[in-house]
C-alpha cells in the first residue's frame, strides 16, 4: 500500500546541516563516509560545531535563520532529539543515523548509510509527523519567549538528592483550568506519545501509538497504590507545581536541557503548533521496531 498522501519525502537534497554526538573515533569514520557521499553528489553540509552548548543538550545550528533541505543526525536517540529542537517551527526533516545501541527514532545504522542515504534522496523515504510539547515557566523564572520543546518528554523532579516531594497537577487553561490532585512522587513525567516507550515506559507508564495525539502523565514512583498513569488529549495544557514553599525543582526537557525552578514555580505544557518530521524507510513501522528493539509481545521460544 502507498503512503498517505504527504507523507513521502519528496523534493530535492540539496543542502543538509549534521548533528553528531559527542566526537570519537566511530564518529570521525562516519562522518568522513558521509562527506564523501555527499561531495560526489555537490550537495552542500553544514556541520554542528561540538561546543559548550552542544554538550549540554543544546545546538549551535540556527535552521530558521540557515535554511536546510535535511538535517541528519549521526548518533543514538539522544542526538536526533537535539536535532529535532534544530528544527522547530520550520518543515525541515530530521534522518537519525544509529550510532548508539537503541536508536529506537533513527531510520537505519551505520552500516547501512550509504544504501540509506541513496533511498532518501531517491524519493524512497517516508516522513512521519510527530507532535511536540511547548513547555513555559510561570513565576519568578518566568522569562518572556523562553519557550522549552520536547519530542520526547518535560519531566519535573526535584534538584539535589533524590527524595519524595508534593505535586499539584492541573489541566485546561484559563477559567477553565481544573485542579486534578496532588501526590507525592519523585517527580512527573509529561510525555509525547513518541517518547512515551523512553522514561515514562520504564516508569510505567502506557506505550502509545506515534499517529495518536496525546500528553502521558506518569508519575514517577508515587507514594500512593492510587495514583496512576493519565493520558490527557493533546488540546489540553497541563501545569504542575509543588504545594511545598521550600521545595527546590528543576524541569528536564528531553533529559538534555535543565532549567531550575523556584518556589512557587509553574510548569505549563501544551502542544507545540508545528510538528517535527522524522524520516524513516518502507518496510519500517512503529510495531515492528517495538517487537525488535525493545523485544515487546516477543513469543515463547520454540520447543527444543
Amino acid at each position: 500500500m502507498s503512503p498517505p498522501e504527504g507523507h513521502r519525502l519528496d523534493g530535492p537534497i540539496r543542502s543538509v546541516a549534521v548533528v553528531v554526538r559527542q566526537p570519537g573515533s566511530e564518529v570521525k569514520a562516519v562522518v568522513g563516509r558521509l562527506g564523501k557521499w555527499i561531495g560526489e553528489r555537490d550537495i552542500a553540509v553544514t556541520l554542528e560545531k561540538v561546543d559548550e552548548r552542544s554538550l549540554a543538550g543544546e545546538t549551535s545550528l540556527d535552521i530558521a535563520k540557515n535554511p536546510v533541505d535535511l538535517v541528519i543526525a549521526l548518533g543514538g536517540d539522544g542526538t536526533l532529539l537535539r536535532a529535532a529542537r534544530a528544527v522547530v517551527g520550520t518543515d525541515v526533516p530530521v534522518l537519525g543515523v544509529n550510532l548508539g545501541r537503541l536508536g529506537f527514532l533513527t531510520a537505519f545504522p551505520d552500516a547501512e548509510l550509504e544504501f540509506g542515504l541513496e533511498a532518501v534522496i531517491g524519493g524512497h523515504a517516508l516522513l512521519d509527523h510527530r507532535f511536540t510539547l511547548r513547555a513555559r515557566i510561570e513565576g519568578k523564572h518566568q522569562v518572556d519567549g523562553d519557550n522549552l520543546f520536547a519530542l520526547n518528554d518535560i519531566v519535573v523532579h526535584t534538584s539535589g538528592a533524590a527524595r519524595v516531594t508534593p505535586l499539584t497537577l492541573h489541566v485546561g487553561s484559563g477559567d477553565a483550568r481544573e485542579e486534578v490532585g496532588s501526590f507525592s512522587a519523585d517527580g512527573v513525567i509529561l510525555a509525547t506519545p513518541t517518547g512515551s516507550t523512553a522514561y515514562s515506559m520504564s516508569a510505567g507508564g502506557p506505550i502509545i501509538v506515534p499517529e495518536v495525539e496525546c500528553i502521558v502523565v506518569t508519575p514517577i514512583c508515587p507514594h500512593s497504590l492510587a495514583v496512576r498513569p493519565l493520558v490527557i488529549p493533546a488540546t489540553q495544557e497541563v501545569s504542575v507545581r509543588s504545594p511545598d514553599p521550600d521545595a527546590e525543582h528543576q524541569v528536564t526537557v528531553d533529559g538534555q536541557v535543565e532549567r531550575v525552578l523556584a518556589p512557587g514555580d509553574a510548569v505549563v505544557v501544551s502542544r507545540e503548533e508545528h510538528p517535527v518530521k522524522l524520516v524513516r524507510l518502507p518496510g519500517q513501522t512503529f510495531f515492528g521496531t517495538l517487537r525488535r528493539k525493545l523485544n515487546w509481545a516477543a513469543g515463547p521460544p520454540e520447543r527444543a
